[in-house]
This record gives C-alpha cells, structure tokens and sequence, in this order.
C-alpha cells in the first residue's frame, strides 16, 4: 500500500504578488506564541515550504501564507509567511491574500459591507478591515505592526557600488531602503536584471554592516530585504519601488549568488518601512495618502495612521490598503515514491540549483497529515 499526501491551496495575488495560501488544520506548527511558531516552522517546517514553493509545484516568484490557529484569543487567524528565502513573520501582500481567500471562500464569519478581523503574526497583531460586496473582498485595509526608523542616510559600501547612504527600517521585517540614483539604476520593467543585481549585493552588504534586532521581539534580528525607490512615473502615485526577494544565500564573492525575485506588488511591509521614513523626514503627514506603484504598475495606498513608539525608537502605525483575486484552487499532491519529495531548483530560472531525489526521500518525514491510501 502507497501512501499519497495532499495539500490543498487557495492562489490568490495581491496587486500582482502571487500567494498559495495553506489553511488546512492538520498542518503541524506548534508552540505557544507566534515568535515560537516562526521558530519552530524554521526547524522543522523547512521541507514544507520547498516542497510548495519549488519546482515542480511552485515557481521563483511564489509565496505562501500559512494560516494557522490564533496563539492570541482576540485573533480571528494566525499567519506565518513562507517565501523563497525563508520563513518571514509578516508580509503584507501576503496578509491581503489570505484574508480574501478566508472570505470568498466562506472558511469565516463574513459581514457585508465590512468585515473586521484581528491577524496574529510573529511581528505582532495586525488589525484589518475588509470592504465585502456580493461575498468579494474588493478592498483589504490592515493597520501593521508599529514600524520605525533605525537610521536615515547611514553610508554603507555596495561592492561595486560605492558608498551609498540607505535607511534601515523596519514595517514587519528589516530593509534596506535607497533611491534610484543611488545605485545608478532605473526602475522601468526592462531593468529587471539589473535592480536584481543591485538589490541583492545592497541587501547583503547591509545585513553584514548593520546589527539590528527588534527591541520587542529580538527573534527578529536581520535585514531580510532590499527596497530601491524613486520618483513617481504613473499619473495618481508618488512614488515607484522594486523589491527583491532573495532566492538563495548571496555571497559577495561570487557573482552567480547576486539574484532574487522582484515583488510584483508594491509590497506592504516595504511600504510601511518607507512611509515611517518619510514620517521621520517631515514628507507625509498623518493622515495624508501615500500611493506607491510597483513594477507592474499596481498600486498599494498608505497613510500614517498615527505616531508610535517601539522600544527606543519612534516609529508610526501605518496603514495599507490593496485588492488581491483568487486565481485558482490547487490540490498539491506529493506521491511517496516521487524523486522529488520536498522541490528542486535549477540554475536557468533560480540562479542557483539544488535537488534531492528519491535515494534521500525516506529521510524526508511526512509533512502532511491528510493522507489517503492507494493500492
């Protein structure tokens, strides 16, 4: 008897971004807080997260919320976030992706014209607001976690690049944060590999010159993205970004490691970090809009909803609104004889490559508890 594990999925992207969102029970993440679950996800968790994201069930720009219970009892849901870089514990395009798969798929308690929720993440409690017509989230409002300046035009040398000076912020997890002419690229779609390239070494050289560390959550203590940003180029914004998202270690030295994916969204947690700078810098009042474009020309509106303070730091709640769409629903299925029981990657798409075939497969534990058997 053979023994076929299933996972099933709700695809979802938000402003572009793409995100499988996981909200079956029987998923094993354990501990008691939501800091303890991101560990524990780390630890043990790690050959679930290739196996969605990777070939040949995923692809280099695919992220996935894993919706779990609540550690918090005035949370409707939990979230932890997996992407190709890791486990993160926020992202805001993925936060939009699962609460519209939450509720067009009936999966909570939804309330027409707005439905309220409460999202526990390892980042902290992030209050949402979902403006539903005829069952659709056609609107996804979240107040994130408080997010703050750990420094502005701090020099930093960019291999390469020279030296430049960066924010260190944070909106949900740590950036480093440019403009454009800093690294002397344009943020136009036919730069890609270019921002990529830039992005890559930028955030590397900044997780390696700067400690940082959350003064409320010390779990949360390196720099997991890069942010180049520049001037607005669509009519109705005021600003564009690229976001890249590692999809492998970087190492300074070899220059076939200097890749990643950009966010096709204009990224949430991003955008908080960036509106918390400009709050420091006296450009955005509170209260006042912030529209900042993507690559894809997609559009995520902030404000500054109020001041706060985090530890030592002074930082603000920002506020981001964004739409996300349902594009599909999957039934992933991993079969027990399958050569490739969590993912492989190959260099002509990921920059790097890696597979484990069906010799290692029976060191791989089941990462599914839904199983079915079949002769």
């Amino acid at each position: 008897m053979n023994k076929t594990q299933r996972i099933n999925a709700v695809d979802v992207h938000a402003a572009g971004e793409p995100g499988r969102v996981l909200m079956g029970t029987g998923l094993r993440v354990k501990g008691a807080t939501m800091a303890e679950r991101l560990r524990y996800c780390e630890t043990h968790l790690d050959d679930l997260r290739t196996l969605v994201l990777q070939e040949p069930r995923g692809y280099p720009g695919l992220c996935s919320p894993l919706v779990v219970s609540p550690t918090d009892p005035t949370c409707d849901f939990g979230m932890i976030v997996m992407e190709q870089g890791g486990f993160r514990p926020m992202s805001g395009s993925n936060l939009i992706c699962a609460v519209t798969a939450l509720v067009e798929t009936g999966a909570i308690d939804v309330e027409e014209p707005v439905t309220r929720l409460r999202v526990d993440t390892a980042a902290g409690i992030v209050a949402v607001r979902v403006d539903v017509v005829d069952g659709r989230a056609v609107n996804v409002t979240f107040d994130n976690v408080p997010s703050f300046v750990v420094g502005l035009d701090l020099p930093l040398d960019v291999p390469g690049y020279g030296t430049i000076p960066v924010d260190i912020v944070f909106g949900g997890q740590f950036y480093v944060q440019t403009r454009e002419e800093n690294l002397g690229v344009e943020l136009e779609p036919g730069n890609a590999k270019a921002i990529i390239r830039a992005a890559s070494i930028m955030r590397k050289a900044a997780d390696e010159a700067f400690d940082v560390s959350h003064p409320l959550l010390p779990e949360i203590n390196t720099i997991a993205l890069p942010m180049i940003h520049g001037a607005a180029r669509t009519q109705g914004t005021d600003g564009r970004n690229a976001v890249v998202l590692p999809n492998g270690e970087v190492d300074l030295d070899d220059a076939s490691t200097w890749s990643g994916t950009l966010d096709r969204s204009p990224c949430g947690t991003g955008t908080s970090g960036r509106v918390a700078a400009k709050f420091a810098r006296g450009e955005l009042e509170i209260g006042e809009d912030f529209v900042h474009e993507s690559m894809m020309g997609t559009t995520f509106t902030a404000q500054v909803k109020a001041p706060a303070e985090v530890g030592p730091h002074s930082g603000v709640i920002p506020s981001i609104s964004g739409r996300g769409w349902i594009t599909g629903f999957q039934q992933l299925v991993l079969e027990c004889d399958d050569p490739f029981p969590v993912g492989y990657t190959v260099g002509d798409i990921w920059g790097f490559g890696v597979g484990r075939t069906t010799a290692e497969n029976d060191a791989v534990e089941p990462i599914i508890t839904e199983t079915e058997e079949s002769p």
